[in-house]
């Protein structure tokens, strides 16, 4: 069976951590390298939730697509990311999380997202960039809808495929038809939507000044909640792991839901 190494190299080849952005943290951030894995939970976020879940299924890693933590000056069970890391290591689990290198992967969180809201996909909106070895990644993407959608149909479309409790959204009058998205916070590229052609921009965390942007500049504009929007690429990971690992079981996590409500 193989070992916890193991699966951290072959995933650093596939989701190279030289695509991540400057303030990340990812990789191998709790664990021991020799543990023998035969079971592997994947899930958005380490929360203490998941990690009783990874104890209840008797799995020796985590794969996860926020970091536990990005500075980290100690260790002890008197702050919430010291005792998370505390439970892992006394159940000897690993962590293994990768954040903006699989955003910025061809086929991670972006692609997914893509995917499941339909559209078919032209380019970046920010990038691309190059590996030595000639391999392209970038930030957000965007494309075309088969066909032009009204505008209210599209957001039924988008809370029905992401499993979102609620939408926030700025209707600039237009159908739908060239959409950019970004997972998670992608508000900043309201300007790089619009001067892409784009009608409609799907991302999530929007600011108040990102909403009044996007009005004046006529542009349709969905936050999907940051969960909703990540969440997509959970079963990638699953699947990935499963087709590079296949003596190791894969579970995907049952508890981690969308946190934000909708009154």
């Amino acid at each position: 069976m193989p070992k916890v190494r193991e699966l951290v190299s072959r995933f650093t080849q596939l989701v190279p951590p030289e695509m991540k952005m400057d303030f990340d943290n990812v990789g191998l951030l709790v664990g021991t390298n020799e543990t023998p894995v035969t079971k592997a939970l994947v899930a958005l976020d380490i929360t203490d939730e998941v990690i009783d879940e990874a104890i209840a299924a008797g799995a020796q890693i985590i794969f996860s697509h926020h970091p536990l933590y990005f500075e980290l000056k100690q260790v002890s069970d008197d702050s919430l990311i010291g005792a998370k890391i505390v439970k892992l290591l006394q159940n000897n689990i690993s962590a293994f999380c990768q954040h903006t290198n699989l955003d910025s992967v061809p086929g991670g969180v972006n692609d997914a997202l893509a995917q499941k809201l339909g559209v078919a996909l032209e380019g970046w909106l920010e990038g691309p960039a190059f590996l030595p070895d000639g391999r392209e990644y970038g930030m957000g993407r965007y494309g075309t809808l088969t066909a032009v959608v009204p505008f209210p149909d599209y957001l039924a479309r988008v809370k029905t495929a992401l499993d979102a409790n609620g939408l926030r959204y700025w209707d600039a009058g237009h159908p739908v038809h060239r959409v950019a998205l970004c997972g998670g916070s992608g508000g900043e590229f309201v300007e790089a939507a619009a001067k892409l052609g784009c009608d409609t921009l799907v991302t999530a965390d929007v600011k108040y000044h990102q909403f009044l942007e996007a009005k004046e500049r006529g542009l349709n504009l969905i936050d999907a909640d940051h969960f909703c929007t990540e969440n997509v690429v959970v079963p990638v990971l699953a699947a990935m792991l499963k087709k590079n690992f296949p003596d190791v079981e894969v579970e995907v996590s049952k508890v981690h839901r969308q946190t934000a409500q909708f009154y």
